[in-house]
């Protein structure tokens, strides 16, 4: 069944844009359409879909970053990356950043049309399964789902979408350093920058509800000049 299916389609390029969205169409699926990255952020916060196909070069905001940035607020809509790129290494990226499947141009539409498919079939199996989305760290845990934390005296928290956000950005590329730039660009996107000492008040918090000596964090660490690593 396609009806009341939503795919948001991301590619700058017109005359395949055009074709894609036709045969898309003619399945039976509603298609939006956007020809840059921060316009594909946008459309993926307005509405719900239920597959994201992703051009790789796109203007403005790439498709890896896209994907990184969906995956921070949505980490079950299937993403199919449609790219003129065939090396292995592109390849491992995108599937590293949540990425479902890989479809090189050119591409046969039939097969193209059985990915679309089954991207769809096996997200309407994982939906069925409800997953719990909690973390814990020490005698603390952070449920992603419900926006809250219990911190290391039991004590339970509220947080804002951006603060879980950076959390669960932190968490997720724990042991790299994520430098100040990628989290304003990421979490916040291209088009509304807090000021930095935003992120510094963020991570002093997180160290207040889960460090042991806030003052000697053994979680949250500062990267001088460059920006945040998160350990456990």
């Amino acid at each position: 069944m396609t009806e009341g299916v939503r795919i948001l389609l991301v590619e700058d390029e017109e005359s395949l844009l055009d074709a894609i969205k036709l045969n898309l169409e003619m399945e039976g699926y509603k298609v939006v359409t956007a020809t840059s990255g921060t316009a594909a952020i946008e459309q993926f916060k307005k509405s719900r879909f239920d597959l994201i196909l992703l051009d790789v070069m796109l203007p403005e905001m790439d498709g890896f970053s896209v994907c990184r940035t969906i995956r921070l607020e949505n980490d079950k809509v299937p993403i199919l990356f449609l790219t003129a790129k065939d090396s292995s290494t592109d390849k491992v990226q995108g599937l590293k950043l949540g990425g479902d499947d890989y479809l090189t141009k050119p591409f046969n539409l039939e097969e193209f049309l059985l990915r679309v498919q089954n991207l769809l079939k096996r997200a309407a199996t994982v939906e069925g399964k409800q997953q719990l989305h909690v973390y814990k760290l020490g005698k603390s845990e952070v449920s992603f789902t419900n926006y809250e934390i219990k911190d290391k005296n039991g004590q339970k928290h509220a947080l804002s979408q951006k603060e879980m956000l950076l959390l669960k950005l932190l968490i997720e590329r724990k042991n790299e350093v994520i430098s100040r730039k990628e989290i304003l660009e990421t979490v916040w996107g291209y088009d509304v920058y807090p000021s930095t000492r935003t992120i510094d008040n963020y991570i002093l918090a997180f160290r207040k509800y889960f460090e042991p000596n806030p003052k000697n964090p053994q979680f949250f660490h500062s990267v001088r000049g460059v920006g945040y690593k998160f350990t456990a």
